[in-house]
């Protein structure tokens, strides 16, 4: 593999940067394209749940000019691109004073338990599936069987959410209904926590699973068409090779390294998936907390959880592309 260049090394460091720079200015643009002023979205939810408010043009201006909504918007946008920088996102304009920082931190590690678990299986299986399609020494049923389970794969997750507790939550009762754990455990590193983490985890995850390994099985397979053709799987073939070690060795390998990049920025569109599944089953992680925030017009809790599911996602990206050679030796960084 050798060590990566370091002109290499730079450059993807200014791509990374550069993509967080433009995807953070398009998270601050967009909720302000929206009609209205969230302050004033706030005080009138007021107005409807207790009636009037008495002063809310004064509340209005001194909660504007608390968040810095009163500034012209260059301004802002500069303010906002220096908080980003030592990760200061500001107060929640809905849950005022508690700091944005503070709710992503409640929710980021479940969102990013369910999605580590969730993205694994699904490649894992989708990828497994879609070689059996193609490998010859497969079973006829179950070459059968993989494609009549991949029609999941044309609902919307939220769908296949909905089908997931109707029959295993409220039918079989074998799953609670929501939350990311039973109430009235204590949150720790024993048994008791740890299975019902297991237990409420389990349906979002399966939501997610069904309705996404079959675009991965798909992609493998049509690589594999593309593999079993070449010279080198047909010389393994003819040396007599087991059957099981050229299909992991000489075709697998080679077949997985465009589904090992699609890997890494399929991850920002999972999550995006995982906004209504998380909020069907109650679960506490980023994507509840988004969808929370659109509601609520929270600008500053929508641009820090979209920051960091797009810094994820970016990462993601750098790190497997820095990581190729590892999956194969063929391939060198800066084409050296």
């Amino acid at each position: 593999m050798g060590r990566i260049p370091r002109q290499y090394l730079l450059r993807r460091l200014r791509i990374f940067i550069l993509t967080i720079w433009a995807s953070a200015t398009l998270i601050w643009i967009i909720p302000r394209l929206a009609p209205g002023d969230p302050i004033s979205a706030m005080v009138g939810q007021m107005s409807q749940a207790g009636g009037y408010v008495e002063g809310s043009e004064e509340i209005i201006e001194g909660f504007r000019a608390r968040f810095g909504l009163d500034q012209p918007l260059p301004i802002q946008y500069l303010r906002y691109l220096l908080n980003l920088i030592t990760l200061d996102f500001g107060y929640s304009i809905a849950s005022f004073p508690t700091p944005v920082s503070q709710i992503i931190g409640q929710a980021l590690p479940w969102t990013f338990g369910l999605l580590v678990l969730a993205m694994t299986i699904t490649f894992l299986l989708g990828n497994a599936l879609g070689a059996l399609m193609i490998w010859t020494h497969t079973p006829h049923l179950i070459k059968v069987l993989i494609p009549l389970g991949m029609v999941f794969t044309s609902i919307p997750s939220i769908l296949s959410g909905l089908f997931l507790l109707y029959i295993f939550a409220f039918i079989l009762n074998w799953f609670p209904v929501q939350g990311a754990y039973a109430l009235g455990i204590i949150p720790g590193l024993n048994l008791p926590f740890i299975l019902s983490v297991i237990q409420h985890g389990t349906l979002p995850a399966l939501a997610v699973i069904l309705v996404n390994f079959g675009y991965w099985a798909l992609g493998m397979r049509g690589m594999m068409i593309t593999v079993q053709g070449e010279d080198y799987v047909q010389l393994a073939r003819a040396k007599g090779l087991n059957p099981l070690y050229v299909l992991y060795r000489y075709m697998i390998r080679n077949a997985i390294l465009p589904q090992i990049t699609a890997f890494a920025i399929t991850l920002g569109t999972l999550v995006s998936g995982q906004v209504l599944v998380e909020y069907i089953f109650g679960y506490q992680g980023m994507g509840k907390i988004i969808y929370d925030a659109i509601l609520a017009r929270d600008f500053a809790v929508i641009q820090g959880a979209s920051f960091i599911v797009i810094c994820m996602t970016a990462g993601a990206v750098m790190v497997v592309d820095l990581t190729y050679p590892l999956v194969d030796p063929r391939i060198s960084h800066g084409g050296e």
